[in-house]
């Protein structure tokens, strides 16, 4: 059962309604709203349901013996999270609202009752595993083999969508704490590469939104 916590430490528009390739899915579940800081999903415990986002946005995240947090993906409306239940394993992950939050919460027997009804989201379901395991590969792969640098320098060029004369923002705000999070790294180490990149003239922060002037540097 959803309860609340408080978290210390690591896009779509909000919306009312599900986009409609999501609306046949989210009508057959309960809709709930949650306060920010509501933990949803907590990792170990037994998967039973699926939950689709209506709107605001959740943190899907893990935590070590030590409390280092480090978050997978921050996933919002449209989105829906909890499918890794469906086969009746435990929940792989820790999922919290980032935001205040209303949800279709839907049961095994609802999923499976749309994808017989819904052959298309069968495939689509497919597809969003096989996206979501690519990219777990390629964040395991950057913290084996790469360094915080690197990986600081792959999440912000990821992050980043085209702005204006040239420069790139990452719409969603971040502190450094939280970058730190998703890329497996301490919040002292971000600060000080953070630090040079402003001094450089390759990152700036505005209305506190991280811009990138320029393209990042091969190497730190």
């Amino acid at each position: 059962m959803a309860h609340n916590v408080r978290m210390t430490a690591k896009l779509r528009p909000a919306a009312g309604a599900p986009p409609a390739a999501g609306a046949g899915l989210a009508g057959r579940g309960q809709r709930r709203t949650y306060r920010k800081g509501t933990l949803l999903i907590q990792e170990g415990d037994p998967g039973e349901t699926v939950f689709y986002i209506l709107s605001g946005r959740v943190k899907v995240f893990s935590v070590d013996d030590q409390g280092h947090e480090f978050t997978y993906i921050v996933l919002g409306p449209g989105d829906y999270f909890g499918e890794m239940s469906l086969d009746g394993g435990a929940r792989s992950a820790s999922v919290i609202t980032a935001e205040a939050c209303e949800c279709a919460v839907l049961s095994r027997a609802d999923v499976r009752a749309h994808m017989a009804a819904d052959p298309d989201f069968a495939f689509e379901l497919l597809t969003t595993v096989i996206r979501r395991a690519r990219e777990a590969t390629r964040v395991a792969r950057g913290l084996a083999l790469g360094g915080v640098y690197s990986r600081l320098a792959a999440f912000l060029d990821n992050a980043a969508a085209p702005a204006q004369d040239g420069e790139r923002l990452i719409a969603e705000v971040l502190t450094q704490r939280e970058i730190a999070s998703r890329i497996g790294a301490s919040r002292e180490m971000v600060s000080r590469i953070m630090t040079d990149l402003e001094a450089g003239g390759y990152v700036a922060r505005r209305a506190r939104r991280l811009v990138l002037l320029r393209k990042l540097p091969a190497q730190w």
